[in-house]
């Protein structure tokens, strides 16, 4: 079976992360929805992909120099062009904290995946997946299982080292660690621009396929997480994952081309910006309907 994890919500619909592109994502079947996390000024683990605000809504600064309540007061829809539906929530109950995904998830009617990545390069530090984890267990999360009621919890990072700090507490079969392809000229081209943050970040990201294999193939996590052209470049590896046992979580899967070629391969969960879409084609064999 296939599972689909509707990437930052229903963001193809939506604006990403949103309480909007959230309930939309259960509204389309999603089998989990996938949100990134970092820690706000007053240490409130909020859901936005970003370090900073700027992309994607009508303020900026960093989501560290921020509190909830300046956070709450941004719009992180109107770049979408979308109307929200009332049923939706207004404009300024669109950023969530974790827990409000988790009660979200939870009152989905149906057992339903939650995937975590935690964003690196933080201020926090490790701080950031203590808090992840605290959250947690303030809502009744059950280490060893992963799951809060109905919803079945996993971590994602390009981060090895979060990777890593999370074991202590978290079971392989609910970590995930992503991989890209190296880019040492982005790197770089961001160093030579001026952005510092940016080139942080692009560190982090690009340098997960040298420090995060290892991990995967330690059995330190139990998901791998590649991208769609990490898998095309490197099929041989990720045949040998499948042999061993290792389930993959590939992502961004939007195109029918894609989708038909992981379901070739036996992957077995792709995290999708149309989980609607992605959910259709596979249900045709992985060939367009």
């Amino acid at each position: 079976m296939h599972l689909v994890y509707a990437h930052r919500g229903s963001s193809g619909t939506y604006a990403e992360n949103t309480r909007a592109a959230y309930l939309q994502a259960i509204a389309d079947g999603a089998d989990g929805i996938e949100c990134d996390v970092h820690l706000s000024a007053d240490r409130q683990v909020v859901c936005h992909h970003d370090q900073t605000v700027d992309r994607t809504s009508n303020g900026s600064g960093r989501i560290s120099s921020l509190t909830l309540d300046e956070l709450r007061g941004l719009d992180f829809s109107g770049w979408k062009g979308r109307d929200l539906p009332a049923a939706y929530g207004t404009v300024h109950e669109q950023l969530l904290t974790l827990a409000e995904l988790v009660h979200l998830a939870a009152g989905a009617g149906r057992p339903i995946g939650l995937a975590i990545e935690i964003k690196h390069p933080s201020e926090f530090g490790r701080d950031l997946e203590d808090a992840v984890l605290e959250t947690l267990d303030g809502l009744g999360w059950d280490a060893a299982g992963s799951t809060i009621g109905p919803v079945d919890v996993s971590f994602m990072c390009f981060d090895a080292g979060s990777i890593r700090h999370l074991a202590a507490r978290v079971p392989a079969a609910a970590l995930c660690q992503l991989v890209t392809r190296e880019n040492p000229g982005k790197i770089q081209e961001l160093r030579d621009c001026g952005d510092r943050l940016g080139a942080e970040v692009a560190a982090v990201v690009y340098g997960s396929a040298r420090d995060g294999v290892p991990v995967i193939e330690a059995g330190i996590a139990g998901l791998a997480g590649p991208g769609v052209a990490w898998v095309r470049e490197h099929h041989d590896v990720v045949e040998r994952w499948l042999r061993a046992g290792t389930r993959l979580r590939v992502w961004t899967v939007d195109e029918d081309a894609d989708i038909g070629f992981l379901t070739g391969l036996g992957i077995q969960e792709m995290t999708s910006n149309h989980p609607d879409h992605t959910r259709r084609v596979l249900e045709h064999g992985g060939a367009r309907p």
